[in-house]
């Protein structure tokens, strides 16, 4: 088994400074010996706030895969809460994509019985219900919790957005019988460490571990399936120009 790996972590929107912060928790949960690429691509929305900013992400997210996987990446992270387009990734990567969401539910589901999920936005919520059904954690996902927070405001106003999390922790452990918190979103990422000291339970952020997750997969040289569902796409001659007819 290679010890020495390259994991790829993609930020799928444009904000350098949410790049940055999810590569000091990758670099911080990876062995030394694993090499990083961390990067956000070009011209794609700020933030993903809903479906609309995930499929203007979803294209230049999959062209980033694609050319990283030719520059020897063994693994990839999709670094948003949401999963965005991870079913694609899987169809196109032959090396293994990991989601932030299905991996830090499934952390969370080892390390405890019961837990909540706080993310930024209400209308966030729906998704990641969704998505935790999807993923499988029935009734051990107590809740999906918002503290009613831009994206971007956890960077612009970083003591408002820790003080509503406080809020909402304290919440989740009297109302939801709650274990264990998920951070519902990659800018959230270094809330992790002061908040799990503070409430003393595990506080669980998923760049950590997918990273972790992914740099396992990557050591033991595990491939995606490209059978069934996981088969790569056909490939298919684009329509050369666009056609528009009213009857």
């Amino acid at each position: 088994m290679n010890q020495d790996v390259l994991l790829h972590v993609i930020n799928p929107n444009s904000t350098a400074s949410m790049t940055d912060a999810i590569g000091r928790a990758a670099r911080s949960a990876a062995r030394p010996t694993t090499r990083l690429l961390v990067q956000n691509p070009a011209n794609t929305p700020p933030s993903l706030e809903g479906t609309t900013d995930q499929a203007l992400a979803i294209p230049a997210m999959l062209a980033a895969i694609t050319q990283a996987e030719r520059d020897g990446a063994r693994a990839h992270v999709i670094a948003c809460f949401d999963d965005p387009g991870i079913s694609a990734a899987r169809e196109i990567a032959t090396r293994p994509v990991i989601g932030l969401c299905q991996a830090a539910l499934q952390t969370a589901m080892i390390l405890s019985t019961r837990f909540t999920i706080i993310t930024t936005l209400p209308r966030a919520v729906p998704h990641i219900e969704d998505l935790a059904a999807r993923y499988g954690v029935g009734k051990s996902c107590r809740r999906v919790r918002a503290i009613d927070c831009p994206v971007l405001e956890l960077e612009t106003n970083p003591d408002a957005a820790m003080r509503k999390m406080r809020q909402e922790i304290a919440r989740a452990k009297t109302e939801d019988s709650a274990e264990a918190i998920i951070l519902g979103c990659a800018g959230m990422v270094e809330m992790r460490a002061p908040l799990s000291r503070q409430y003393g339970l595990p506080v669980i952020d998923g760049v950590t571990c997918a990273v972790l997750q992914a740099e396992a997969l990557a050591t033991a040289e595990f491939l995606t399936s490209t059978i069934g569902a996981s088969a790569a796409p056909y490939a298919k001659m684009p329509c050369p120009q666009a056609h528009r007819i009213m009857l």
